[in-house]
């Protein structure tokens, strides 16, 4: 496992690979993938200067977690490179093809994991790979 359970740790990881980033300093693949993303989200870099760590942004008090957001990209560009579930990979390029630019099919495509995801856990299930990549392939065909 990359990560612990601890949300502590994990929003770490952030952190320390934003910091090590902006210095200059030598990343792992990881630490690499994870400052591609926050350079992404300069409206999150409040939140990897590490005086935050313990917030909760909960939903109900209309708070987005920045580091949820930024795992769903971290999770999709995964999915896309390994094609996993097999033709994620053709779908997402559709989806890059209408879309404006990379980031905004990463944003549409992350709504479409964050529902799979949401509806296994609330049905105490894994997610289903097959339902996620029809939803993907509906969002392709604009029909989402």
């Amino acid at each position: 496992m990359i990560f612990g359970q601890d949300r502590q740790e994990l929003r770490q990881m952030y952190v320390d690979a934003w910091r090590k980033a902006r210095e200059g300093a030598v990343l792992s693949p990881l630490e690499a993938q994870i400052a591609e993303v926050v350079a992404d989200h300069p409206e999150y870099h409040g939140a990897v200067s590490g005086e935050s760590l313990d917030e909760s942004y909960a939903p109900e008090d209309g708070k987005t977690n920045p580091f949820l957001h930024m795992g769903l990209h971290l999770a999709l560009r995964d999915q896309v490179a390994t094609d996993r579930p097999p033709g994620i990979r053709a779908v997402f390029q559709t989806i890059q093809g209408w879309a404006s630019d990379r980031l905004d099919a990463e944003h549409r495509a992350i709504e479409c994991l964050a529902e799979t995801l949401w509806e296994a856990q609330s049905q105490n299930r894994a997610p289903d790979e097959q339902q996620y990549l029809e939803k993907l392939k509906r969002l392709a065909r604009g029909r989402f």
